[in-house]
């Protein structure tokens, strides 16, 4: 696991000053990848300022983030005008959408909205900062591919009348005014990550299986379980983040950010029950709509533009993310991975 935000203003402020009196801005900054985002940043210098609306974000995510002296917070929704009196911005992160179909399937409209003008109204306020912008796109904008693995040239097969179009569109549409904004941008294709601070409602394959594992629940599979799906620790995926801002290299529309080890998710769910010592059974579900059959990123782009790959492989990241879920919900009969 990463350090805690004690040990990090200790020692990596004292001997790190990559990000010394620069001050950036992470929209979703409370969410699961959003606080992680944070907490990198304040262990490299930063000041960060923190915007989030708490749809699915938490407050418990950030709180220890405050004794370090370098972190603020405004409860704000990006759908809205950012309000006046900010700090200025060197970089922008927008990592603000729900990203679990439990989540953003629960008000479409304003998913689709949070892509739309939230993206515009950071774009605005980076490129009045002259601020780096990071877009957190998603691998969601390939749909239920026809290609595999998915590189960034792929132009995606998506439904857009679809039960996940307001996100699937969403970002593509995100994507689109971060190209034509003439503002420094970055974006990030996000694979499907996992890691501590998920929510135990996410409704994520990961999360589901984990916390169902833990409460002697059903593990519930949505399809036959043969459906793929590659899984990334968000330490490595932070990494990634952090590389593509940070690169002087000429980068040239996405980059895929993600896991390129596949599994199948029946798989998967019997590494989770067997891990969390668990009896729970499996139930088979059907699959959703344009749910897709198989997910793989390629990484060659970040490989040899960036320099990245991921480097926690999946039982090690689901053993922590295990102990995550076992201090929420109460359980500690855990084996080692």
């Amino acid at each position: 696991m990463r350090e805690t935000v004690n040990t990090i203003v200790r020692t990596k402020r004292q001997v790190r000053q990559i990000g010394a009196g620069r001050t950036a801005c992470v929209a979703g900054g409370a969410g699961f990848l959003g606080s992680h985002l944070c907490e990198r940043l304040l262990a490299d210098g930063y000041d960060v300022f923190c915007l989030d609306n708490l749809h699915t974000g938490r407050i418990e995510n950030i709180s220890a983030f405050w004794q370090t002296g370098h972190f603020q917070f405004l409860e704000h929704d990006i759908i809205d005008c950012l309000p006046p009196g900010l700090p200025r911005f060197d970089e922008v992160y927008n990592m603000a959408c729900p990203a679990s179909p439990v989540h953003y399937q629960a008000d479409r409209m304003r998913t689709a909205l949070t892509c739309a003008w939230g993206t515009m109204n950071l774009l605005d306020r980076a490129k009045a900062d002259r601020a780096k912008y990071l877009q957190a796109s998603t691998s969601e904008v390939y749909g239920d591919p026809e290609v595999h693995p998915q590189r960034e040239t792929y132009v995606g097969h998506v439904n857009p009348i679809g039960p996940r179009s307001c996100y699937d569109e969403g970002k593509r549409f995100a994507e689109t005014l971060c190209m034509d904004s003439g503002v420094r941008v970055r974006i990030a294709r996000i694979f499907n990550t996992y890691g501590p601070r998920m929510l135990e409602n996410d409704g994520r394959v990961v999360s589901n299986f984990i916390v169902q594992a833990l409460r002697g629940e059903d593990i519930t599979i949505y399809g036959d379980g043969r459906q793929t799906r590659s899984f990334c620790y968000v330490d490595d995926l932070i990494d990634g983040l952090i590389a593509l801002m940070r690169s002087e290299q000429q980068v040239e529309g996405p980059v895929n950010i993600g896991n390129p080890s596949e599994i199948e998710v029946g798989e998967l769910a019997s590494i989770v029950v067997a891990m969390a010592s668990s009896r729970s059974r499996v139930v088979h579900m059907p699959r959703p709509i344009d749910d897709p059959m198989r997910r793989r990123p390629d990484i060659s782009k970040a490989y040899s533009l960036l320099g990245w790959a991921p480097q926690v492989d999946l039982l090690h990241g689901l053993e922590r993310t295990i102990a995550y879920f076992a201090s929420v919900v109460g359980h500690s009969r855990l084996v080692p991975a």
